[in-house]
Formats: structure tokens, C-alpha cells, sequence
């Protein structure tokens, strides 16, 4: 479904370079689930941000259900549309109802009605949860029902793959546990999925393989058991001593 060759990332800031992705390989199979964690700074989101081109890379290659991203003939915007993204700051449309968020990219990009933008749109406020709140507006709502309302609105598109960065970051620690339990659920119903977390439980439950990023590279992939129990390089077994 989604296979990295090489991609760099490379920001400046002044006279100073910074790797934020360095020289990265990974291959994610259709359905997985793969939970990338590590210390701030190591690179993650930039990874992330990389799968659908909202960071350009530098070198490299994508390819996403066969369409190589980085061809300059590839319509990124359509790519885009089969991969749905959420944020840690919801990025939600303020003047906008629940229900109108999640509706409008239907409607803009997918080119359906509003009757059946709303639909669907009703059907996944049911799924994640909040339907009661289809009329409410953002600021009306809590951080962990902005959230299940931006995955409600990414899973409209009926996206291949769905990406998560840092999505219960921003949260309460009470409201954690209603996304996560939403972000299984998608799982168990087989979407594939690339998570940037720090919850540690849900990378034990839920994930098919486990990352460990430091300074833009990868530095040890495996299951979760094995991940959490034995792992293999120091710089991992540094890291996990410190948060579990």
C-alpha cells in the first residue's frame, strides 16, 4: 500500500541544517496498522507529513497504491483524497457545524450532493460516536470530540490509507481513551493505518509493527511484543526505560 524508498527531509533554520527525515525506507502492506514513536525532535511528524507531500522531500520516493508520489505528472490533490490525515490540533473550520465539517470536502472534492454528503456524514458522526452533537459548532465541544469529528471528516473520503499524527497529544488525559477506542475500531475493521503516538498501550494492542525514530532515521522496526520486550538497539532500550 504505501512504500518509502530513501526519502530525505532537510530544513534550515539560519546557517544551521537540520535531517528532520534521513535517508528512511519502510514498506507499510495494505490493512497494517504501524505505530511510529520516539523522542521529540526525532523526526516523526516530518516522516508523516512526507506520506502525502505536505513536507516535500528533498530525495527519494513514495508510491501509494502504485502512484509514485514524487513523479512531478502526479496529481498530488487527488493522492491526497485517498489519504486521510489528522492532526493533534484538530483543524476543525470554526464558523462551521459539526455536521458542515465533515460534509464539505465531500462536496468540494468528491463531488457529492449535500444530500448525500450528509448521509455519510450522519453515518460517521453515528460511528465515532458524537452524533448528538451534528449541529454543535467546535468551540461548543471538548478536545476529544474535535478529534472523533476530524476522523469522522478524513474517513468521508473514503481514504486507502489513514494517517494520524500525534492525535491525542493535545488532549486531556480523561479524553484519551475515547479516541484511541475509535482509532481501534477503524483498525480492527481493517483500515490501514500509520500512527505518530505516545501511548504506548495502544502500540502494544493494536499495532502490526512498531518504528523507532531518533535523528530522522529509522532505527528499529518489530512486532509490538518483541518491540517492547527485547529490544534490540540501545538507543530504543534508552528510550523505552524512560516512559514505561
Amino acid at each position: 500500500m504505501i512504500d518509502i524508498k530513501d526519502i530525505c527531509k532537510t530544513f534550515y533554520v539560519g546557517e544551521t541544517v537540520i535531517k528532520a527525515v534521513d535517508h528512511a525506507s519502510y514498506h507499510v502492506d495494505q490493512g497494517d496498522v504501524v505505530v511510529i514513536i520516539g523522542p521529540s525532535g526525532s523526526g516523526k511528524s516530518s516522516f508523516l507529513r512526507c506520506l502525502n507531500m505536505l513536507e516535500e522531500i528533498d530525495s527519494g520516493k513514495i508510491v501509494i497504491d502504485g502512484v509514485d508520489l514524487t513523479d512531478k505528472k502526479t496529481n498530488i490533490n487527488k493522492i491526497r483524497a485517498e489519504v486521510g490525515m489528522v492532526f493533534q490540533s484538530f483543524n476543525l473550520f470554526p464558523h462551521k457545524s459539526v455536521l458542515e465539517n465533515v460534509m464539505l470536502a465531500q462536496k468540494i472534492v468528491r463531488k457529492r450532493s449535500k444530500t448525500e454528503a450528509k448521509e455519510i456524514g450522519m453515518k460517521l458522526l453515528v460511528k465515532v460516536g458524537i452524533e448528538e452533537k451534528a449541529d454543535a459548532y467546535p468551540n461548543q465541544l471538548s478536545g476529544g470530540q474535535k478529534q472523533r469529528v476530524a476522523i469522522a471528516r478524513a474517513l468521508a473520503m473514503n481514504p486507502k490509507v489513514m494517517l494520524f499524527d500525534e492525535p491525542t497529544s493535545a488532549l486531556d488525559p480523561e479524553m484519551v481513551g475515547e479516541v484511541l477506542d475509535v482509532m481501534k475500531s477503524l483498525a480492527r475493521e481493517g483500515m490501514t493505518m500509520v500512527v505518530v503516538t505516545h501511548e504506548m498501550g495502544f502500540a502494544r494492542e493494536v499495532a502490526d509493527k512498531v518504528i523507532m525514530m531518533d535523528a530522522g532515521q529509522i532505527l528499529e522496526v518489530g512486532d509490538p511484543e518483541h518491540f517492547f520486550t527485547n529490544p534490540t538497539h540501545k538507543r530504543t532500550q534508552a528510550f523505552l526505560s524512560q516512559i514505561i
